[in-house]
């Protein structure tokens, strides 16, 4: 009889599903979750998800939950040995328990390279190099990610580009969103980080007055500082949200004109491929990993001068309006699954564990 081997699926201290690592974490968790009992049956595999106290449970009962401790950025031990331990994002500050035997992480950006200059950005290139010398295998969200990790990292190991899953929220409940006709409005969401670039969009917002744009964001700090910006410059065709639930996310992607995503560093770009799943037109910044992944299927912003960009989306929303370009966008939008991503993840897992072994 084979010996039971444990996986370790590390969340780090991501305590909430509200931005981009947070929807992967969830979507990944929950599929590999799904998949738990057929891998202990098959090939004696059991998962553990290594996160906070507060998410225990949200995974099902057919893996088990170690607690997160912060202690265990110093000296971290387990109960169980585990023959591999995969850190989901590269800001978990957790090394893998003593005694592991392969270790995997995935990397989803190297974004600090764009925004941080000097000591900042030697401190953060200096902490992932140190992250990822203690590993056997990497994994990024794109192969522009890839090579900033080669470029960057020091990393010359085995690394191997999985795509993350994007979910079709088509079929999801919608909820108008109160005070906001669906008139095709122009559409953005994300953290609205300043590396989102949204001040370009009120930029042009301020020469485009019959047009309305709507911001979705969860932080109600950094929403309350556009709102001031917003209030300043008297953007009447301007709205602002924070924390919109699925079913409204899922209305305002359905009923907005165009998808605008100026966004200046991204590791993958969930929120273009949600749009696109509604065969949206969608308009991106021609930076990092975005014309990999928006493809074909997106127009882009070559700069971000108002006029121009106005160019732009006037352009997508004509060419959305073609016989055939919503079924092209939404069949690009299809290639993105979290079944397609689960299946390279677990391919990969048995690989690691067999490799262990020999």
């Amino acid at each position: 009889m084979l010996t039971m081997r444990h996986i370790g699926i590390s969340l780090g201290n991501i305590d909430r599903f509200v931005d981009g690592l947070g929807e992967f974490s969830r979507q990944l968790g929950n599929a590999l979750a799904e998949r738990a009992p057929g891998l202990r049956e098959r090939h004696q595999v059991a998962l553990h998800f290594h996160a906070v106290p507060a998410l225990h449970g949200c995974f099902g009962s057919e893996v088990g939950y170690l607690a997160v401790r912060r202690s265990q950025e110093w000296w971290h031990r387990q109960p169980v040995r585990f023959s591999l331990w995969h850190t989901l994002n590269q800001l978990n500050r957790y090394p893998a328990p003593q005694g592991s035997e392969c270790h995997l992480s995935t990397v989803h950006d190297l974004n600090f390279l764009y925004v941080k200059q000097g000591y900042s950005r030697w401190r953060a290139q200096r902490r992932l190099r140190r992250l990822l010398a203690g590993n056997d295998q990497v994994v990024t969200i794109s192969d522009h990610v890839a090579a900033d990790v080669r470029r960057h990292a020091g990393w010359s190991g085995p690394m191997q580009t999985i795509y993350n899953g994007v979910r079709d929220l088509r079929g999801e409940p919608q909820s108008p969103v109160e005070g906001l006709r669906p008139q095709g409005f122009l559409f953005h969401i994300s953290r609205m980080a300043p590396s989102k670039n949204v001040e370009s969009l009120l930029a042009m917002m301020a020469l485009w007055s019959e047009q309305t744009l709507v911001l979705a964001g969860p932080s109600a700090e950094r929403n309350a500082q556009l709102q001031a910006r917003v209030d300043g410059q008297r953007l009447r065709n301007v709205r602002i949200f924070t924390m919109v639930d699925e079913a409204r996310k899922a209305w305002l992607y359905a009923h907005c004109a165009a998808f605008v995503f100026p966004s200046l560093t991204e590791g993958f770009g969930l929120p273009p491929i949600e749009a696109m799943h509604f065969g949206k037109p969608v308009v991106l910044a021609r930076r990092t990993c975005l014309p990999e992944i928006g493809g074909d299927a997106a127009l882009y912003f070559d700069d971000f001068e108002p006029d121009s960009m106005r160019r732009a989306i006037e352009r997508a929303i004509a060419g959305g309006a073609l016989p055939g370009r919503a079924d092209q966008v939404r069949a690009h939008a299809a290639k993105f699954s979290w079944e397609r991503a689960t299946d390279a993840y677990v391919e990969l897992y048995l690989r690691l564990l067999q490799a262990s072994t020999v």
